[in-house]
Order: C-alpha cells, then sequence, then structure tokens
C-alpha cells in the first residue's frame, strides 16, 4: 500500500470511530489501541482503572502485531483477559517506524472487521 493510501485508510478509520463514538474531535492512535483492547476483551464497561486502561492497549498491541508473527495468542484467563505470547522481537526501531506499524496493522484490523460487518459508515 502506498503512502497516501495508509493516510487516507488511517483518516476513514479515525472519522468512523470519531462519529460511532460521538465525539467532537478525532481519535489519535493511543485511543484507537484502547478501542481495539476493548473489541478483543470482548465487553465494554463504563470505566478502567489505569492499570487496565494500560492492559487494554497492551492487548490491543499485542494483537495488531500478531499479523506478522510477532505475538500468538495463549487464551484467556479466569476473568476473561486475553493472553498473548511473544514470538519474536519486534524490529520496528523508532517511535515513527513503531507507529507506522501500528497504523498499518489498524487499518488490516479494521479491514477485517468491515468485511464481517460491512462498510465503515455512519448509522
Amino acid at each position: 500500500m502506498e503512502e497516501w493510501e495508509l493516510d487516507f485508510e488511517w483518516l476513514r478509520i479515525r472519522h468512523f470511530i470519531q462519529k460511532r463514538f460521538g465525539k467532537s474531535q478525532l481519535p489519535d492512535l493511543n485511543a484507537i489501541l484502547f478501542i481495539i483492547g476493548m473489541q478483543e476483551l470482548g465487553r465494554w464497561q463504563a470505566s478502567f482503572t489505569k492499570e487496565e486502561k494500560q492492559d487494554l492497549m497492551h492487548i490491543a498491541i499485542c494483537r495488531l502485531l500478531s499479523y506478522q508473527g510477532y505475538y500468538a495468542f495463549k487464551g484467556r484467563d479466569a476473568d476473561g483477559w486475553p493472553h498473548w505470547e511473544l514470538l519474536k522481537p519486534v524490529k520496528a526501531q523508532g517511535m515513527e517506524s513503531q507507529e507506522g506499524l501500528l497504523k498499518a496493522n489498524v487499518i488490516r484490523y479494521f479491514k477485517e472487521w468491515e468485511a464481517e460487518n460491512g462498510a465503515l459508515e455512519e448509522e
């Protein structure tokens, strides 16, 4: 995918999430990771502790990096939280490279969601 396509798809996902959650601003990468983490957890609740929020973002990162084989899903604990196993170190160096890798995988994640659930559009 070319750079302009990545930028376009990233912006499309941000607008979808902004509208879906009724926010006034476009979400950043951290907000999107939090949402993916909640999706992967499989339950929504009104609030999470600071530690749970960090765990949700970690879940999202593991899920996204599983596309390249960096992580493998191990299973869920007694409380239903997913756990992942690191298979190999992440090679992306530097903040910009890491963000680029995550954004590309967010796009892939939402394209899969879109294939299962329909277009990313307003309801």
